[in-house]
């Protein structure tokens, strides 16, 4: 049990990671990304519905009906999205106020909901936990990535956290006179970097 625990949780960090694997999410990878502060706070979200549902999802995979599976797992999926928003609005506001309508969007991330009907729905509670979270962190991993890559191009620093009083992270990284490559910041820098990651995913291989 425990390597096939394993097997489930590593899949997520690279063999099967969403948005570099799968290409799936790429709604938030490409839309959020300006900065590391908002890949992870989007990826964290992410990670908690996912968790949540995919937990809820194998604990009532004999009791809901097939017929209606897929509107049960979108309840079961707004549900806990609404839960994660209400947090970030209680504890995290800044990150809150800039991720703005993408954090009720959960609800229809295509990974949720794929590994609702894919994996959740088909197996044990600790095997559901362990898909969703290894997805969780791959998925947060790699809109950090993509965040760093176009923050540390874009604008020259890479902010962690902010506060309402301060900035936690690095500002001017290659220096005072670097020109930063504002175009990485916007839309097509979006689409540009996460091109570069799947290029280099694939040079990696498995």
């Amino acid at each position: 049990m425990t390597k096939t625990l394993t097997h489930e949780f590593v899949k997520g960090l690279w063999k099967e990671v969403p948005p570099l694997r799968l290409v799936l999410g790429l709604c938030p990878t490409l839309a959020v990304t300006k900065t590391v502060e908002n890949g992870i706070g989007m990826g964290v979200a992410t990670a908690f519905v996912l968790v949540c549902s995919n937990i809820l999802v194998s604990a009532l995979r004999n009791i809901i009906p097939h017929q209606v599976r897929i509107a049960c797992f979108i309840i079961i999926i707004a549900a806990f999205v609404t839960v994660a928003e209400l947090l970030m609005q209680a504890y995290t506001y800044p990150l809150f106020l800039s991720l703005g309508i993408f954090i009720p969007l959960i609800v229809v991330n295509c990974v949720i909901l794929g590994r609702a009907e894919a994996f959740a729905y088909k197996n044990g509670v600790m095997l559901s936990l362990a898909d969703g979270l290894g997805m969780g962190v791959g998925f947060t991993l790699s809109l950090a990535a993509l965040g760093a890559v176009r923050e540390l191009l874009g604008a020259n620093n890479l902010t962690i956290w902010t506060t309402t009083t301060s900035v936690i992270g690095l500002q001017e990284i290659f220096g005072p006179s670097f020109q930063p490559f504002t175009f990485m910041v916007e839309a097509p820098g979006a689409f540009v970097s996460l091109g570069l990651l799947l290029c280099l995913m694939n040079l990696v291989g498995d």
